[in-house]
């Protein structure tokens, strides 16, 4: 349904007199979420990356211990 003021204007002029055209076409809002889902991607291969190196350096040191003692 159309309003009055629609239907006599038009709905791009109807936002430009209601001045909702420069919140429609704010992007800050949009960039920030990009950056916050950018953020996370990096923290997630941070942390995979650090659990692998982790246990890879776990059982290097295992095998040192055990050669060092003998077993």
């Amino acid at each position: 349904m159309c309003s009055h003021i629609e239907m006599k204007y038009g709905l791009k002029s109807f936002v430009q007199r209601v001045k909702l055209a420069p919140f429609l076409k704010d992007e800050v809002g949009a960039t920030a979420v990009e950056y916050g889902l950018l953020a996370a991607l990096i923290s997630v291969v941070i942390i995979v990356s650090v659990t692998a190196v982790g246990t890879q350096i776990v059982k290097t040191f295992t095998t040192v211990k055990n050669a060092l003692a003998g077993n």
